[in-house]
């Protein structure tokens, strides 16, 4: 493919010297290597993927670097986070960031959008830079980055992590397929949890946004065969990788369509999700949730402690999995993680109640039972569980749950 960046920038003796390694390779050299100076790259968020792109861009010389964030660093960023440290903990991400970008490579333009990237603010941000790159982790996010750089025609390097599972591939609909191709609709809210909820291995980002800083300096040069109509999947417990084929949908209604006509949405409301965690969307599927949990009995920490000191006889049943468990916990629960109770409660209303015996037995349906999870909402469900297969005593939410019980109880119980 020919080189995306088309200018060049004369380099300067130390940056000769500094950029050597690259000058002696073939597919590189000195014209390379002025078309990484003389190019701009956005890099949206700067988490666990936008960390390693924006030391690696940076360490290859990548002239002009935009990131996009707005929030803080927080100890439990520093897992994954490599861009950030223990001194830039509570500093603005994007401080944080281009002091370490800085530090690696002074001749760096740096520009910073201390914002949430939204369809009214996409447009504008963007359009000034030759690559933009998804380090997102949420969907609203990622739909409009494909949609807006369908419609200005720019490619978008995407990549994706959970657990222990990471994707990449280049989007780019004047040579491809868009990212809606591939996935025309988002997954119903709640149904891939955040790296919050589900973790998620701290390499796994290095991995995946080391290999998009590669992608993105492959367009800059033109070297290789960018992973335009592919994509790479990899599975770091099995240490295995896999590349399926991404065909372009001519009936996408995104790059289906001339790019002037393409329009961003509300992708909250498409996606039925926040975008970010200071976001004041609530989805129809989220308000139904409050409003099923308000009608819960419910109990706060604070009542739950002051019970537990009179001595009384309580059923308190924790349904966080195993994991975290090992983190932190109130002593005397009774332990039975929200999958288990679930599929006990798929078996009994598929009549094979002998399969439920071990789990649902063990939850009594003659007395009081508090239930509670990390934030609330796990033990929410566990109790629409019991009702849909029979419970009919009194089940009672614990507001805000271990969290909670962090923040106003035991302190020195540590939070996730």
């Amino acid at each position: 493919m020919e080189p995306l960046v088309k200018q060049r920038a004369e380099l300067s003796k130390q940056e000769i010297e500094r950029f050597s390694r690259h000058l002696i390779l073939p597919s590189v050299g000195r014209e390379g290597q002025e078309r990484l100076k003389a190019s701009s790259v956005l890099i949206v968020g700067t988490g666990g993927l936008g960390s390693p792109l924006a030391l690696y861009l940076a360490a290859a010389g990548v002239g002009r670097i935009g990131l996009v964030d707005f929030d803080v660093v927080d100890e439990s960023n520093l897992q994954r986070q490599v861009i950030h440290g223990q001194s830039t903990v509570g500093m603005s991400k994007l401080d944080s960031a281009e002091r370490r970008i800085k530090d690696l490579n002074p001749f760096v333009q740096v520009d910073k959008y201390n914002v949430p990237l939204m369809s009214d603010n996409a447009l504008d941000i963007m359009a000034p830079y030759d690559v933009v790159v998804d380090g997102t982790d949420n969907f609203p996010t990622r739909y409009l980055v494909n949609d807006a750089c369908v419609k200005l025609g720019k490619p978008n390097v995407y990549g994706s992590i959970y657990r222990f599972e990471g994707q990449l591939s280049v989007f780019w609909a004047e040579h491809g397929p868009c990212y809606r191709c591939m996935f025309p609709t988002p997954p119903p809210p709640g149904l891939v949890p955040s790296c919050a909820e589900g973790g998620v291995l701290g390499i796994l980002p290095g991995t995946i946004g080391t290999m998009q800083a590669t992608e993105v300096v492959k367009l800059i040069v033109g070297a290789g065969d960018p992973m335009i109509g592919r994509m790479w999947l990899y599975d770091a417990l099995d240490m295995e990788f896999q590349t399926i084929r991404v065909r372009k949908d001519p009936n996408c209604p995104v790059c289906g369509i001339p790019r002037e006509q393409v329009e961003l949405l509300d992708y909250e409301e498409f996606c039925g999700m926040p975008a970010h965690d200071h976001s004041t969307f609530e989805s129809v599927t989220k308000v139904a949730e409050k409003l099923k949990m308000e009608a819960m009995d419910s109990i706060t920490v604070v009542e739950l402690k002051a019970r537990m000191d009179a001595g009384e006889d309580l059923y308190i049943l924790d349904v966080r999995n195993p994991e975290e468990w090992a983190i932190s916990a109130i002593e005397g629960t009774v332990r039975l993680p929200k999958p288990d109770i679930e599929a006990a409660k798929n078996s009994v209303l598929a009549g094979r109640e002998s399969l439920a015996e071990t789990v649902i037995q063990q939850i009594p349906n003659d007395r009081e039972v508090i239930v509670h999870c990390r934030s609330g909402k796990r033990s929410a469900d566990v109790i629409e569980f019991l009702r849909v297969v029979g419970y009919t005593n009194k089940l009672v939410n614990v507001t805000g749950g271990i969290l909670a019980w962090s923040d106003e109880i035991d302190p020195t119980q540590p939070k996730y």
